[in-house]
């Protein structure tokens, strides 16, 4: 009995309408001293209003399970992107309801409005849909979910709880990966801003000999075949199968700013998981470095179909570490792990030309094995401080400075190109495709 009240009183909530309702009592009472003429008015206002609430109660307490809720949720979460969750809902009761839906969602958003007003009908069964989108890779736990549930005279609330308690894993932009990964097996990635690049010359990997049509290149015309076929024929190349392609991931301080949420360690993750499973479906193996003051994960590259979440695992678990990078032991990593010429993309960040002399030597050294290519990025707030004009003496000292930065952004990739390694400077938003287009554009110029 003790347990029954116990949970009733906990279950219990008044509500507006109520105090309302109360207030507007006292009001009449208050007023009876001074117009007699409303005699017993206040008290059977009272006394039906009691009667009210016993109904209320008996209404929405009559019934143990009166409402239904659940939280349906993918099995992880990706990161940087908006992850829908749904919450199911069913009215038990044979009356309509007004129900508020409190949902106890990890608390990284830092969110404490997540409140949703609905009605069901007798027997309804009804879907919330909200997003969440997740700025970090790591556990988030999520609580319970609790259904406030009014009745048509509305007095009182009952609280309803579902222990919905889950952990879920928040992983490297999966979504981002699938959807360049359904374009590209669709021949349509140029909708995502992937350009089409013509080829021009042949590879070495043979594939067929087909008829000639229009647009094929005479150089490819097979005139042994053509005269035994007495019609056109052309030899068809591929693109060459099998190439590495490792991903080295700088996570030193460098890449701890942060940009719309993310920090640039987390965007070049995302960008190499795109890479990576843009690079299997194109046949090559996918490969994965990290390196901070020492050396972090070390993915050999393969193309196996478990290759991919190899690729996840070790991406959701690296962070940013504080200290300056170790250039010493990446050159002696790759050296040692990179045994073939191969793709090496290293994600970094360098904001001045010291920065950049002082890994100069090792860039210079994984250059002559490998085709090298240097992905860092621009300072979006320094170049919107550049493009200001200026109105005071202040104002041009800061222009003045923010185009210095950005002019020795510029320095950097021709002093790279200088020394015959490729670079890629762009914005944190257009990583991902800025890689893969040069990906593709190495690919069909066959310079791995």
């Amino acid at each position: 009995m003790n347990n029954f009240y116990s949970k009733f009183y906990k279950e219990l909530f008044l509500t507006n309408l109520l105090f309302a309702s109360l207030t507007f009592v006292v009001i009449l009472f208050v007023l009876s001293f001074f117009f007699p003429w409303l005699g017993d008015i206040p008290l059977v206002v009272f006394l039906a209003i009691i009667l009210l609430i016993v109904t209320d109660i008996v209404l929405l307490y009559r019934i143990e399970s009166g409402i239904f809720a659940r939280r349906n949720t993918a099995e992880r979460l990706s990161n940087g992107d908006d992850n829908k969750i749904i919450i199911h809902l069913e009215n038990f009761y044979p009356f309509p309801i007004k129900i508020g839906v409190i949902d106890e969602i990890p608390f990284q958003f830092q969110k404490r409005d997540i409140w949703f007003k609905s009605r069901l009908a007798p027997r309804q069964q009804k879907i919330i849909e909200y997003t969440l989108k997740p700025l970090k890779r790591g556990e988030y736990d999520f609580g319970d979910i609790h259904i406030y549930t009014r009745s048509p005279l509305g007095l009182i609330s009952r609280r309803f709880t579902f222990e919905e308690s889950k952990t879920l894993k928040v992983y490297p932009s999966f979504l981002q990966m699938r959807k360049f990964e359904l374009l590209a097996i669709s021949n349509r990635l140029l909708e995502a801003g992937i350009k089409k690049i013509r080829r021009l010359g042949h590879s070495m990997e043979f594939e067929r000999v087909k008829n000639y049509v229009s647009g094929d290149d005479y150089r490819t015309i097979n005139w042994k075949a053509s005269a035994r076929r007495g019609d056109l024929m052309v030899n068809s190349f591929t693109d060459e199968k099998s190439q590495n392609v490792y991903c080295i991931i700088d996570k030193s301080r460098s890449m701890k700013m942060p940009f719309e949420g993310l920090s640039l360690l987390d965007y070049s993750i995302n960008a190499t998981l795109a890479l990576s499973n843009i690079a299997m479906l194109k046949d090559d193996k996918a490969g994965i470095i990290t390196v901070s003051e020492k050396i972090g994960a070390v993915l050999p590259a393969d193309r196996k179909p478990a290759q991919l979440n190899k690729i996840l695992d070790v991406l959701y678990k690296e962070k940013t570490r504080y200290l300056e990078l170790n250039m010493e032991a990446l050159y002696l990593t790759v050296r040692h792990t990179i045994k073939q010429r191969s793709l090496v993309v290293f994600f970094t960040n360098f904001e001045s030309m010291s920065s950049l002399e002082r890994q100069l030597p090792y860039l210079k050294k994984i250059a002559r094995f490998h085709l090298l290519l240097i992905v860092f990025f621009e300072n979006t707030e320094l170049k919107k401080l550049s493009e200001e004009p200026a109105s005071d003496v202040e104002g041009i000292y800061i222009k003045t400075i923010a185009d210095k930065f950005a002019y020795e952004k510029k320095q950097i990739v021709l002093e790279l190109a200088r020394h015959g390694i490729q670079s890629i400077l762009t914005s944190p938003q257009n990583l991902t495709i800025n890689t893969i287009n040069r990906y593709l554009e190495i690919k069909v110029r066959q310079t791995i």
